[in-house]
């Protein structure tokens, strides 16, 4: 098992990428912290976890709350005697729309969610790391950070900064062995923002236009997100840090 007895929090894996994030890393050993502001639906994905043979509970917290944050990373360690890897995946976006048309709220909620997240994961996990001799963070990005599409402006610009503050807290953490990397996923039908990114029901002309971008052909999987961050999570990743591996069907070359 590759994350064998590895203590790892997944936020936002109520559903969609996170849900499935949570389940392989169960799969290959880890002893998983489910979150979720949904309470039912991250209870849920414990349940199927734990009827699959694997180890995990349930943790609810807001990741935009300070005080929330630094009990769901207490609560790892609290559970089972320590954090490993903090994967940041829960994201929010403004429906697609032109950049004057969103809400000051809505660019407020979508900084919140993707950008201040992971300023309150690095304060409150990395003095865990630095006191156990190093971890690892996730953070699950997206291809728009990189390949931005019109309509999604304030939603690219907050991935972006996804992107850039993660290589940069790399280089900053490296020397306390605290792995930082990301993970670009492309467009993926199946998750709660689908229809969101699309700017309205996923009707099948809309499908073929996001399809069309992606020279392999299909949309992204959670599976396909999760087995990326088995590998960033994992021992064969030790060496690996600073970087952000697109799934994405080659959809950014």
């Amino acid at each position: 098992m590759r994350v064998k007895n590895k203590s790892i929090i997944v936020t936002g894996s109520g559903g969609g990428i996170g849900e499935g994030i949570a389940k392989r890393l169960a799969q290959e050993g880890a002893h998983i912290i489910v979150n979720d502001v949904n309470v039912a639906l991250g209870e849920k994905v414990v349940a199927d976890i734990v009827a699959a043979g694997g180890v995990a509970s349930f943790f609810a917290a807001d990741v935009t709350r300070s005080d929330e944050v630094r009990a769901l990373v207490q609560a790892a360690v609290d559970r089972h005697g320590a954090l490993d890897v903090m994967i940041n995946n829960a994201g929010w976006t403004h429906r697609n729309r032109p950049a004057l048309e969103v809400s000051e709220d809505e660019f407020d909620k979508c900084y919140a969610v993707n950008v201040k997240s992971i300023y309150l994961a690095t304060v409150h996990a990395t003095p865990v790391f630095r006191a156990q001799g190093g971890g690892s963070f996730i953070n699950i990005a997206s291809t728009a950070g990189v390949r931005p599409r019109p309509g999604l402006t304030w939603y690219n610009g907050s991935k972006g900064a996804v992107i850039t503050t993660s290589k940069s807290l790399a280089a900053e953490l490296g020397p306390d062995n605290i792995r930082v990397n990301c993970i670009n996923p492309v467009f993926n039908p199946d998750t709660g923002l689908a229809a969101e990114f699309a700017g309205g029901p996923l009707t099948d002309e809309r499908k073929a236009q996001f399809r069309a971008s992606i020279p392999l052909g299909r949309f992204s999987t959670a599976l396909d997100v999760a087995n990326a961050a088995l590998y960033l999570a994992s021992d064969e990743a030790a060496f690996i840090s600073g970087v952000c591996i697109e799934v994405d069907g080659a959809r950014c070359v």
